[in-house]
């Protein structure tokens, strides 16, 4: 699959969540004209991934003639189902393979074999000029404002860096969560834009009721940024941790990555709940085909706004 816009209603991926994204989400996603994705780990065994696969790939067809889905691996040496994992995509050939924490070369032979995409999850210029080398056909670059695991650098100057020696897929991600924004990314240079907070609140969503009604009624101002729970920095629902009695004074106190499936990570996050800086444009719980309808409405809008000032630009110069 070489273009993966080209099949797209919309220039987005719907961001894989840990513990949230399941198959429910990945095909309405898909559905709706829009990448859908989600986290391996979020399937306890490989027998659990079987059927989740199976269930996506009856769904939105198999190999060329697919809607565009994702699946998203950690290459983490901690994943000791990484072999498992790749098995199961070489058997189900998802578009897109997404890796995360780890270089993406354990990837590459499997899903390149059946004509398929690996993107790179990357925080920092570091880490995406070693997936670059590596041969990732794409970076996903998150960026300050991301839900869960986030970057530092602004979406726009990420991308405009990444350019300067990338020219393959670029997804941008980090506090982009209406059409508008989408448009500006893409205008900015990317290829695609990662959402996930759009969709946590969404009927589709894995996430629990009182999750996603504290999705609703939270705002930018109720994030706190910290690698205190997991070891890498993240954006986490301040009130999530205060319901669970998490000192705030101390939670900078570095703790010991677990990327295992099943691991206290996993404990660790599903009762600690994150989201990015998108949250103030949630503000009901509503389907994710409404809810690309949406960003589709405002992606246009934008579209016609840019069109529009390049036309006065030429009027105020004749």
């Amino acid at each position: 699959m070489t273009d993966l816009r080209g099949l797209l209603r919309l220039p987005v991926m719907a961001a894989p969540m840990f513990l949230v994204s399941g198959p429910e989400l990945v095909i309405a996603a898909a559905r709706s004209g829009i990448i859908g994705a989600f986290p391996t780990q979020n399937c306890r065994t490989a027998d659990e991934l079987d059927a989740w696969l199976s269930t996506i790939s009856a769904a939105l067809g198999d190999g060329d003639q697919s809607l565009p889905w994702a699946v998203n691996l950690v290459t983490h040496r901690t994943n000791v189902r990484l072999a498992d994992d790749l098995a199961l995509v070489a058997k189900y050939r998802p578009p897109v393979v997404v890796t995360a924490l780890g270089s993406p070369k354990p990837a590459l032979e499997t899903v390149h074999s059946y004509g398929g995409v690996v993107i790179a999850d990357v925080a920092d210029l570091t880490m995406a000029r070693k997936a670059a080398v590596a041969g990732a056909d794409g970076l996903a670059c998150i960026s300050a404002g991301a839900g869960g695991h986030t970057g530092a650098l602004s979406p726009f100057a990420f991308t405009a860096a990444v350019r300067e020696f990338f020219d393959g897929l670029l997804v941008i991600g980090g506090g982009i969560s209406d059409g508008y924004g989408v448009a500006g990314a893409i205008a900015a240079g990317a290829d695609l834009v990662y959402m996930g907070t759009s969709f946590l609140a969404s009927e589709e969503s894995r996430a629990v009721a009182d999750y996603k009604q504290m999705v609703v009624d939270s705002g930018i101002d109720d994030l706190i940024v910290s690698a205190g729970i997991t070891g890498t920095p993240a954006s986490w629902l301040r009130p999530s941790l205060l319901a669970h009695g998490i000192d705030l004074d101390t939670l900078d106190v570095p703790q010991e990555r677990d990327y295992r499936a099943g691991g206290d990570a996993v404990r660790r996050w599903k009762d600690l709940w994150a989201a990015g800086q998108g949250l103030g444009a949630v503000t009901d719980i509503r389907r994710v085909a409404d809810i690309v309808d949406t960003l589709a409405e405002q992606y246009q809008q934008a579209a016609h706004r840019l069109t529009t000032s390049r036309s006065l630009e030429g009027t105020t110069h004749a």
